[in-house]
């Protein structure tokens, strides 16, 4: 899948979902722009080819602007929006705090809003894409996972909002929802579960790339799983 001449901003991208989604993103021809919360000088040497912007707090709505319209000044316009930036958090409702829900909210919800409606004005219509990244959890929440499936329930309401709401000026926007992601921290925090059976970053990225590109033109709205064997 080709995206030659396309002007993507990615954020969250120092983690390590987003370094391979960038990674893909660029590797299918398009100029990536990378947003994330940690320094500029915390990005990983494999985002040397793209736009690095870090510092960037995107639970403000100003500091969103400013990063997108640095980020569309310096590609030279702008074409698709992924939202990784975000956090997790397991508790418990009973023993936990509603700080917790507050934070996972604007991690989570609040970070995508303000990316969205700070690139709204900057992206081209013509093949104008927008993925979120949701939960698998949002759809069954377990134990512990309330707070931070909420707030990825909140990313899968936002994603059919508002690709109603741009169904007729031609943008498609859509979620993906992956299970356990196969990163180190995540292998950290389970040693004993089985990383073959989770989804791997890259796969998630050749999700993303396909629906940044033109074959994706008659889907959006749509919430789309990515658990691997989980």
């Amino acid at each position: 899948m080709n995206l030659s001449g396309r002007k993507i901003v990615i954020t969250g991208a120092f983690g390590a979902l987003g370094t391979k989604v960038s990674a893909a993103v660029r590797a299918a021809g398009a100029s990536v722009a990378c947003i994330d919360h940690s320094p500029t000088a915390r990005a990983p040497d494999s985002l040397n080819n793209c736009v690095v912007i870090g510092g960037v707090d995107l639970t403000l709505p100003d500091a969103a602007a400013a990063a997108l319209q640095a980020a569309a000044k310096q590609m030279g316009g702008l074409d698709g929006l992924v939202n990784i930036a975000g956090g997790f958090r397991w508790e418990k409702v009973e023993g936990g705090g509603i700080a917790t829900w507050d934070q996972l909210y604007n991690l989570n919800l609040r970070t995508a809003v303000n990316a969205v409606q700070a690139a709204l004005p900057l992206i081209g219509t013509e093949h104008g894409r927008i993925v979120n990244v949701g939960a698998a959890g949002s759809i069954k929440a377990g134990t512990g996972m309330g707070a931070y499936a909420a707030s990825k329930a909140g990313v899968a309401k936002l994603t059919e909002a508002l690709a109603d709401e741009l169904k007729d000026k031609g943008v498609c926007v859509n979620a993906i929802l992956p299970s356990i992601i196969d990163t180190p921290a995540n292998r950290a925090d389970m040693p004993d579960a089985d990383p073959a059976r989770w989804v791997k970053p890259e796969q998630i990225g050749d999700l993303v790339v396909f629906l940044l590109s033109d074959h994706s033109s008659a889907i959006t709205g749509a919430l789309i799983p990515i658990t691997g064997r989980v």
